[in-house]
């Protein structure tokens, strides 16, 4: 039987069945400053806040998804991750999170870049565009996928810079990364993930999910 999900002690209303999402909240250590950029309505903050007692901070775009994360009482503020990063000092945050919002953004590197000067550690998770369902759709139909995580049309979808999972180790490995965790899950992240082979990931794997810091000396 499925686990249902937990009411928020705080605010009362079901924190989500998304286990990607619980997986991203077990990386936090617990009492951590938090940063969540593109944070929607709240839903990971309310999870960090609820299970892992963070200090929570989010930034979203849509500002009626702000309205709604600040009427559940969280502490988000309307911005952008492609101009407003910069205005963080360093080292504010122990983490700062972006899930499923990489792709999105207008430039991906110097988001990273800004997001591991203003946070000890960055966690990440993308749309993996390896995923083998996204390849045989391109081979059969010749025409842009459309999955679970990539559900929208190519006309309609904020993605404009998607990618593979070995196309994020080596960016990794470019900007000097340092990966302390990953692992390749499906779209909700309910089947074991990948977490060893990140060759089979690039194919099975739905999303990437990846914990960053800066790259260790030598």
């Amino acid at each position: 039987m499925p686990d249902l999900p937990i009411p928020s002690a705080r605010t009362g209303r079901p924190l989500s069945d998304r286990l990607d999402l619980r997986l991203i909240a077990q990386m936090v250590e617990p009492r951590s400053r938090v940063l969540d950029i593109g944070c929607g309505d709240g839903t990971l903050l309310d999870i960090l806040v609820h299970e892992r007692e963070v200090d929570g901070r989010g930034i979203e775009i849509d500002m009626g998804l702000v309205t709604a994360a600040v009427g559940q009482g969280l502490s988000v503020i309307h911005g952008d991750a492609d101009t407003d990063l910069t205005f963080y000092p360093d080292q504010a945050f122990d983490y700062v999170i972006l899930s499923r919002t990489l792709q999105a953004t207008e430039r991906p590197r110097e988001v990273l870049h800004q997001m591991l000067r203003i946070g000890r550690r960055a966690i990440v998770s993308f749309p993996n565009f390896g995923h083998w369902l996204v390849r045989l759709k391109l081979l059969v139909s010749g025409r842009m996928p459309r999955t679970a995580v990539l559900d929208r049309p190519w006309y309609d979808t904020p993605n404009i810079h998607l990618c593979t999972i070995l196309d994020f180790f080596r960016l990794c490995e470019e900007d000097g990364y340092f990966v302390e965790l990953w692992m390749g899950v499906d779209g909700a992240g309910r089947k074991l993930p990948w977490r060893r082979n990140r060759w089979l990931a690039n194919i099975f794997a739905e999303q990437g999910l990846f914990l960053l810091s800066k790259k260790q000396p030598k």
